[in-house]
């Protein structure tokens, strides 16, 4: 598995989600995709499992140095002081000491991003996490983070897969040092009944998800985090390591970017790029 460097941290290219897997389920998959091979975990305080991906971690019973582990702060604790605590409280329940990376989720209409960033700051200087950075930001508010930021950001984690273009963002994120952490790579499971792909993994003698995310991790700077509650699955998404598309493959599943691509909506979200 290939490594993504930002920020001074080097973050697995493929990572394991656990958005929506909560309790016993959250943990036995933690331990498996850990015996899988993978060495990235990716929670948040909002997906309300940290305590089951810490017990997955400690069941896979692998040294602490050996796995890289985000977690992300809720839009509602971005206040100074707030978001620190709330960083705290999230190595609590995960039984760590530190974050390899802790992101901002999501953007807030009631925090500037000068002072979320500046709380975010606090905890890498307090030692509480390697490295820091953003979720759902668009450009706009990349260019206000970066400006904000003593420490280099790591990465902003979006949605992306190839029917959601996220050019401007994925420039703005070079032009500054970020990686971009692609969350819902699969388009939540669109991406294996199209034609394309499926054309494509033919070619390769691969599935059509091996090839969606041997698409975004071939990019410069991509990282991604596909999210599954199947054991058998796990295998089969590491499976995106090992070969390469063609420059013309991978610009024939870039044309399938669509207009109405996104899939997460939130209420006050910001403004999108695309």
């Amino acid at each position: 598995m290939h490594t993504v460097g930002a920020a001074g941290v080097e973050i697995p290219a493929l990572g394991f989600g656990t958005w929506q897997l909560k309790g016993a389920e959250c943990e036995k998959m933690v331990t498996a995709a850990l015996g899988a091979g993978f060495r990235h975990i990716d929670t948040a305080e909002m997906y309300d499992n940290e305590e089951a991906v810490g017990r997955g971690l400690k069941a896979a019973k692998l040294p602490r140095d050996e796995v890289f582990l985000t977690s992300k702060v809720w839009s509602s604790n971005l206040r100074d002081g707030q978001l620190q605590h709330a960083a705290e409280v999230s190595l609590k329940r995960l039984g760590l000491d530190y974050f390899d990376l802790y992101l901002i989720h999501w953007p807030s209409n009631d925090t500037s991003t000068r002072e979320a960033i500046g709380a975010l700051n606090e905890v890498r200087t307090r030692g509480l996490a390697r490295a820091v950075g953003v979720a759902n930001f668009p450009v706009k508010l990349i260019e206000e983070a970066v400006e904000a930021s003593e420490a280099p950001l790591a990465t902003n984690q979006v949605e992306y897969h190839p029917y959601l273009s996220q050019a401007p963002v994925l420039d703005a994120c070079r032009r500054h040092g970020l990686s971009l952490t692609a969350y819902c790579p699969l388009a939540r499971g669109k991406m294996v009944d199209d034609t394309v792909i499926g054309e494509i993994a033919e070619i390769h003698g691969r599935t059509p998800a091996q090839v969606t995310l041997r698409w975004l991790i071939q990019q410069d700077g991509v990282i991604a985090i596909p999210k599954t509650g199947n054991p058998d699955r796990l295998e089969e998404n590491l499976g995106a390591a090992d070969f390469t598309l063609t420059d013309e493959e991978m610009s024939r599943i870039s044309a399938l970017t669509q207009p109405d691509g996104r899939i997460v909506r939130m209420s006050g979200e910001p403004e999108w790029d695309t």
